[in-house]
């Protein structure tokens, strides 16, 4: 049984995944929701702090659910809530580029909504944890790119286990780093009271591992992801906390 399952009972948990050798891309908790493979097989790993198991995403690889087969993922609105946690051992990768760890960010079509990053390179940053929210689809006024995020200060390491989250309560974004938000002055937390863009029927798949943008999937993770959640609402920095204490490896 993964560790998760004591934590998991609850009604503003959407799905979660502990990637488990039996059947790792269904979802667990309140919707089940399968996962596909958008690029080539992908590898169950023995390793992992909450089934025991992983998945390996190797470069230029990525897992999707199409948008219309995993409506409670759309989470959307002005009075928008999500939290979204995953455990993952980060790889190096052969070029510098921003990575994707999931949600439902389409920048291509201008139908970003929320998404978990690593390396999001804005603001004098590199390798922190980032929560990505927009409420307007495309990128921020006056700026190229969305650049609406809330950006910590610690460095996500490679090779090893972390547990990386963000929560965004409809006032303002905070990333957190193996249970503790990682404070950043001016950009953890982020000030953001947009709410979360409704892309409608033609919105955003939901992403793991990658996001569609400059019309092709890119902004790859490359490593393990052993465990993946999102809830509808903001947890408290107490409730983080306490999901990363009792999944400790």
């Amino acid at each position: 049984m993964t560790k998760f399952n004591n934590i998991a009972n609850r009604d503003d948990l959407v799905c979660y995944w502990d990637f488990n050798a039996t059947d790792p891309y269904l979802s667990k908790g309140n919707h089940a929701y399968r996962l596909t493979e958008g690029n080539g097989d992908m590898v169950i790993r023995n390793d992992g702090p909450l089934s025991g198991s992983s998945v390996e995403i190797k470069e230029g690889q990525y897992l999707y659910i199409k948008r219309s087969e995993c409506p409670e993922l759309n989470i959307c609105g002005h009075q928008a809530q999500v939290t979204v946690i995953a455990w993952v051992k980060r790889m190096p990768k052969s070029y510098v580029q921003c990575e994707a760890i999931a949600g439902m960010w389409n920048e291509t079509e201008k139908l970003r909504q929320y998404c978990l990053f690593l390396n999001l390179r804005l603001n004098d940053s590199a390798d922190q944890v980032c929560g990505h929210i927009s409420g307007l689809g495309g990128p921020t006024p006056n700026q190229k790119w969305c650049i609406d995020a809330s950006i910590g200060a610690t460095p996500v390491l490679y090779h090893e286990w972390n547990f990386v989250a963000f929560i965004y309560d409809g006032n303002s974004i905070t990333s957190f780093i193996n249970g503790i938000p990682d404070l950043r002055p001016d950009t953890n937390p982020y000030e953001y009271q947009r709410g979360i863009f409704d892309g409608g029927i033609s919105g955003s798949d939901f992403t793991v591992g990658a996001v569609h943008r400059l019309g092709e999937m890119g902004n790859f993770f490359v490593g393990q992801l052993a465990g993946l959640a999102i809830y509808s609402k903001a947890l408290s920095a107490e409730e983080i906390l306490a999901i990363h204490q009792k999944t400790l490896m």
